[in-house]
């Protein structure tokens, strides 16, 4: 199937997308096309130049692990919460064959995993790091430092919406890229004048203006939510028009393709 979607999609990749187009981020990477937040997926996003958002949980012996919910039941072969699992049980759980019995024996992946095959594989990405979990700051920005990669993440999830949270990864490297909520227009001076946080992240689609607001502050956009997570070719494209630096949708390949074709 992966190998399916590098063929179809050969020609984005040779082509590139244009400097100015937004960064398309793949919410919990392909998740219409591999099972989500594997090796497999993660692997697939490298080779298609897809932009990653990724899920940080801590098992029970402290261990940072890439899964969305709190619990194994949805996208493993197993049931519990993640917390109430050693990371030895949870790697014993298939986290293919629910997605696809072609996917069999995929495995949860750990984060130091990830860093670790974006680093290997050299890949420009942009790595949005959603924290479901507190007092994982330090320990996720250890593992960055490590392996090199710090500078490709965004922290999101909990980081939105807890100054706290942003504070304790802006203690524990001050490069720390936090994006903080913006949830409407209305509430766009107080992101601005937020120090802790270097992109906004917001749940609207901005005007040009606004855009350039949040950049003459020295900040970026990042486009979330339901108006861009579906197939919404409409509101990719007024989001690409305003300017905006990043979005995140289920459809990465969609929003790409879509774009490559206006250029034609």
């Amino acid at each position: 199937m992966v190998r399916a979607l590098l063929t179809v999609f050969a020609g984005f990749v040779a082509s590139g997308a244009s400097a100015a187009d937004p960064v398309v981020v793949g919410h919990r990477g392909l998740v219409k096309h591999a099972p989500e937040e594997t090796h497999a997926n993660f692997a697939a996003c490298i080779d298609l130049r897809v932009h990653i958002e990724l899920d940080v949980r801590r098992t029970r012996d402290g261990q940072l692990v890439c899964l969305h919910d709190d619990t194994l039941n949805r996208t493993t072969d197993g049931a519990g919460k993640v917390a109430e699992f050693s990371l030895r049980e949870v790697r014993l759980l298939d986290a293919g064959k629910k997605f696809d019995p072609a996917f069999a024996g995929e495995r949860v992946p750990t984060l130091e995993e990830v860093f670790a095959l974006v680093r290997d594989r050299k890949a420009p990405l942009t790595i949005a790091i959603d924290l479901k979990v507190p007092d994982c700051e330090t320990d996720v920005v250890k593992l960055a430092e490590k392996y090199g990669v710090l500078k490709q993440l965004v922290f999101i999830g909990i980081t939105i919406e807890k100054p706290a949270v942003r504070e304790k990864l802006l203690e524990a490297n001050k490069n720390v890229a936090c994006a903080a909520l913006c949830p409407a227009a209305d509430k766009l001076g107080d992101a601005l004048a937020d120090k802790t946080c270097s992109w906004v992240y917001v749940r609207f689609i901005p005007t040009a203006d606004e855009v350039k607001r949040i950049h003459a502050a020295g900040k970026k956009v990042f486009l979330v939510g339901p108006l861009v997570m579906g197939n919404e070719p409409e509101n990719w494209a007024k989001g690409r028009a305003a300017g905006v630096d990043a979005i995140l949708t289920d459809y990465p390949l969609e929003c790409r393709a879509g774009w490559r074709g206006e250029k034609k």
